[in-house]
């Protein structure tokens, strides 16, 4: 099992969205960098879990955790031409763009903002926290996701070694 931060902008998607999809489960569809992609579609894999960010929140925080049930797919906003996400170049026989499908698991909740996670010794090399960081998808090392979870009171998500 590995762990991830998904950001999404509480405006476009939120954790409050996924938790109203049904089944509580969505395809994480929209990504158009080639970095994000290519974790999406060689390295995120059914069981991992997610740390579900608003990247534009007042204040940014992690406001969930999300589970992936789906791999890797092709992204069919890329498809259809009335979408935001629409690509010509991608086609259904030869997809540029992957989506996979994550289900809701718990709220965070209170959220860790962004300022509280900066403020934690232990994740200083995270992803999330380096300057000009900007994926939208990103590897969590599991010792950050013990760390985070164990601030959010959410210690059932630590795996056992």
């Amino acid at each position: 099992m590995r762990y991830w931060l998904f950001k999404t902008e509480p405006g476009c998607f939120s954790f409050a969205d996924l938790q109203a999809a049904h089944n509580q489960t969505t395809g994480w569809d929209g990504v158009r960098n080639f970095q994000a992609r290519n974790f999406l579609r060689d390295e995120v894999k059914r069981g991992d879990l997610v740390l579900f960010y608003h990247s534009n929140g007042n204040p940014p925080s992690i406001v969930g955790i999300a589970e992936v049930v789906e791999e890797a797919h092709p992204d069919p906003t890329a498809f259809d031409p009335a979408r935001e996400h629409f690509d010509p170049r991608s086609k259904p026989d030869a997809p540029t763009w992957f989506q996979v499908s994550i289900r809701a698991v718990k709220p965070v909740d209170p959220p860790l903002d962004l300022s509280t996670l900066r403020a934690i010794p232990e994740l200083a090399g995270m992803e999330l926290l380096r300057k000009g960081s900007r994926l939208s998808i990103q590897p969590v090392r599991e010792r950050e996701w013990a760390t985070i979870t164990r601030r959010a009171k959410l210690s059932q998500f630590i795996r056992k070694s």
